[in-house]
């Protein structure tokens, strides 16, 4: 396996699902990326991936998630692993994305390099035997991590895409290595960027379209992790229960509508939610300590006015080396 990478030289996958946008990325991608592949409609994460490995025509691919714009810039990209202590054929490549509901520049949502057969043999989410394995890639893998941002994650298209987002972040980031840790003792146990990443969404993003429901997503997703004994977490990567349990349990507490919903073109009222996200802010201030703070749209704007991404420790560092234990 080269140890030069040039982008343009990788086969590219887009994975899409059920993402609303998904038809608009696509097209824009493919303006900037004629030979990108697609996948779509596979159900669960691993599986998902491998469908892009069984399909590639060299030894790695990149993967573009459905909710994502790509940078033209990241096409220019040409990384030299020459001089790097690190095992190309085990290891993926991971670039930052930019979240339009709160800012965040993190690995979540942005674009990976995989290694082909490293994707065959892996078993993550649906497919994990190690219970650290079942909701996510990143315990499992590892990822050498870029610092540049190549992608905007567009995730607030519905109530609904909002509110998944923020949910599955809500629970992730309150896991320690993908398990639950002590409620009791909380702040102390999660790693203190996976703490700093959950603050974030649990209060920034009143002053995007439905970045309410992101909010809400990720106070529920928290809450039901640490403080509801029958919850389990692992739903949090079936899409398919996600869909159910928003439809089933979440919509029908805020049925009718208001002003500001009619101008959305969905039916729901804004002020039931608002009162639900607010309730599990108290919620979480007094069983988890968590400072949660009841910014408006205007405070969201001011966060990210001033927000800095801070550095993932300089280029080519891994996982492992960065303490293990954040999140990609």
């Amino acid at each position: 396996m080269s140890k030069i990478i040039d982008v343009t030289d990788i086969d590219i996958f887009y994975i899409s699902f059920d993402e609303p946008n998904m038809e608009e990325n696509w097209a824009d991608l493919k303006t900037k990326c004629p030979w990108a592949k697609r996948t779509h409609g596979v159900l669960g994460s691993d599986a998902a991936h491998k469908e892009c490995a069984k399909n590639a025509e060299t030894d790695r691919f990149i993967s573009v998630d459905g909710d994502n714009i790509v940078d033209p810039q990241f096409f220019d990209q040409v990384i030299d692993f020459r001089q790097a202590d690190v095992k190309l054929e085990t290891s993926v490549i991971s670039w930052c994305g930019k979240n339009s509901i709160n800012g965040l520049i993190y690995g979540n949502g942005g674009l990976k390099c995989w290694p082909v057969q490293y994707v065959l043999d892996m078993k993550t989410h649906e497919a994990a035997v190690d219970e650290r394995s079942k909701v996510d890639f990143c315990w499992d893998l590892n990822y050498i991590q870029m610092n540049d941002a190549y992608s905007l994650v567009m995730n607030n298209d519905t109530p609904y895409q909002a509110y998944r987002a923020g949910f599955r972040e809500g629970v992730k980031m309150s896991l320690d290595r993908g398990l639950k840790v002590d409620p009791d003792n909380f702040e102390a146990l999660i790693h203190n960027k996976n703490f700093h990443r959950l603050l974030t969404w649990c209060n920034i993003g009143r002053d995007v379209t439905n970045g309410l429901w992101a909010m809400y997503g990720a106070r529920l997703g928290c809450y039901l992790t640490n403080l509801d004994s029958t919850f389990n977490f692992v739903n949090v990567r079936d899409f398919e229960w996600h869909t159910k349990y928003f439809n089933e349990e979440i919509m029908p507490k805020f049925e009718g509508e208001d002003e500001y919903c009619i101008k959305s073109k969905y039916h729901w009222n804004y002020e039931k939610l608002l009162k639900e996200t607010l309730y599990l802010g108290d919620q979480l201030r007094k069983k988890l300590n968590i400072p949660v703070a009841e910014l408006d749209a205007e405070g969201s704007k001011f966060f990210k006015k001033v927000y800095w991404n801070p550095p993932r420790m300089g280029n080519l560092v891994t996982e492992k080396d960065s303490e293990g234990r954040i999140t990609y």
